[in-house]
This record gives structure tokens, C-alpha cells and sequence, in this order.
């Protein structure tokens, strides 16, 4: 509950019921999804799967931000 709070609830401003399962649930996604945790070595729980044929290297390829929750979450991916 504490990092939710902090995280997200503290900086939004919610104006009902659905308003707030909206934003829990695009930021329990997030969680659960894209933020690194430290006990899993700063990994993501839900890594996404690879994309491409096996062997492709995407260490070349440009990094694009993704705003969750109107920007005041970003997630970071490669981009295609």
C-alpha cells in the first residue's frame, strides 16, 4: 500500500470510484510489468517477450519512453 501511496495516489488527484480503479490498475500493470525491483536484480517481475528473429541485437537500436498515467510514470524499451 505504501508504495502505491507514494508512487501514484499521493500526485493524482481522484474524483471517483472509477477514476481510481483506472489508475490502480495502470499502475499495478506498471508495477508488475516495467518497474525494476531490487530483490530481482533491478529486472522487471513480467519480462516482455522478445521481439524479432533469435540472435537479432537491438544494442544499437534507439530507446523510447513510454508515459503511463499521463506522464508521471515513464517506462523505457527499445524501440522496434
Amino acid at each position: 500500500m505504501r508504495t502505491v501511496r507514494t508512487e501514484c495516489l499521493d500526485w493524482i488527484l481522484i474524483f471517483n470510484q472509477n477514476h481510481l480503479r483506472t489508475t490502480l490498475d495502470a499502475y499495478v500493470a506498471h508495477y508488475n510489468g516495467g518497474r525494476p525491483h531490487r530483490g530481482l536484480s533491478l529486472d522487471i517481475p513480467a519480462p516482455p517477450l522478445p521481439e524479432g528473429r533469435a540472435g537479432d541485437s537491438d544494442a544499437g537500436a534507439a530507446i523510447e519512453r513510454i508515459d503511463i498515467l499521463g506522464g508521471l510514470i515513464h517506462e523505457y524499451r527499445r524501440a522496434a
